[in-house]
């Protein structure tokens, strides 16, 4: 396909919350590097239902910058929310997203193009020498990442960075929602798409109050199990719950079997062995409800792959420059 003079070479997807302090030196950074790029780009700043100055700062800044984009969502609905927002809105061939609390450098992102060039799907940043807290932060990261690296077969070191190229065909062709957004190279690996890892800067947060604590390991343990399932059984959920059903089942019977075999052959009572016999009806009964789970997930996963059409956000307005899509300014 022939590009036009008006193709968008590349998007920054910034997703805010309560950052108006951090906003004017990001903006100023960003611009600095783009320019540099000599690319055609935009900057999709999305506004997350903010409780702060932060939507007067992003308004002032579209009103004198045309390469900026603002979306503001109706409240807070999260990170994913946020990034999905603008991932949805970006036309740029590549696509870049960052975290606004200026813990990403911007002067990082034309090591992601040069990188984009020589033709992977995603360019994952790795913060290789990380200087936030240990136990808050490193060690449930740590953890977290080798997991996923272990579960999903992708070779990368940091999954939960933010700070990540995408081609807009890899991005656009999967659906987030939860707080999903830290393993989308993990999702996106079972199309088949090319990954690979650079080293990014990591350095504290210079302004403003982190909004991570140890709250976030139940969230994660519970998105590595959905990731998993996602992974490998999203389209075919009945050889898992079927697996299930097919191992509590077969132990049922077993035991029924070997209390039958008891009673018939070595005299066994039934009396002394009910608790076994209830175990056993109970784990064939079990065993029968999974596997039904497995055919009705197998019927709720194909009107997924067929209707799924809902957004995890919902717009408030949108801010653009763009000229086939003024409409949304009044919105």
């Amino acid at each position: 396909m022939t590009r036009t003079k008006k193709a968008i070479d590349l998007s920054i997807v910034v997703p805010f919350f309560n950052e108006e302090e951090s906003i004017p030196e990001l903006y100023r950074r960003l611009t600095d590097v783009l320019r540099k790029t000599r690319l055609r780009y935009e900057l999709i700043f999305v506004d997350d239902g903010s409780r702060d100055k932060t939507p007067q700062v992003l308004d002032g800044i579209f009103l004198k910058d045309k390469a900026v984009h603002v979306i503001r969502l109706k409240k807070n609905f999260g990170q994913t929310a946020g990034l999905a927002a603008g991932f949805d809105f970006a036309q740029g061939e590549t696509i870049i997203s960052m975290d606004g609390d200026l813990q990403h450098a911007p002067e990082d992102i034309p090591l992601f193009v040069e990188k984009m060039k020589e033709g992977y799907d995603i360019v994952s940043g790795w913060r290789k020498r990380r200087v936030d807290n240990f136990i808050l932060r490193r060690l449930p990261s740590l953890v977290a990442n080798r997991i996923m690296k272990k579960l999903s077969g992708v070779d990368i070191h940091d999954f939960g960075t933010t700070f990540k190229a995408y081609k807009k065909e890899a991005i656009k062709s999967i659906d987030l929602y939860g707080e999903m957004h830290r393993f989308i190279p993990a999702l996106i690996s079972r199309t088949g798409v090319k990954i690979v890892e650079i080293p990014i800067k990591n350095i504290v947060r210079p302004k403003g109050k982190s909004k991570y604590g140890l709250s976030r390991v139940r969230r994660v343990l519970f998105d590595l199990m959905t990731v998993k399932f996602l992974i490998s059984f999203l389209d075919r959920p009945l050889q898992f719950f079927g697996l299930i059903g097919l191992i509590l089942g077969g132990l049922g019977f077993l035991i029924a079997l070997l209390l039958t075999l008891g009673f018939y052959l070595l005299g066994w009572s039934i009396r002394e062995n009910m608790g076994n016999l209830v175990l056993a009806v109970f784990l064939m009964i079990l065993g029968v409800q999974f596997v039904m789970t497995g055919l009705l997930a197998e019927i709720i996963s194909r009107i997924y792959f067929t209707t799924h059409k809902i957004k995890i956000y919902t717009l408030e307005r949108i801010q653009t420059h763009r000229t086939n899509d003024r409409a949304a300014n009044s919105r």
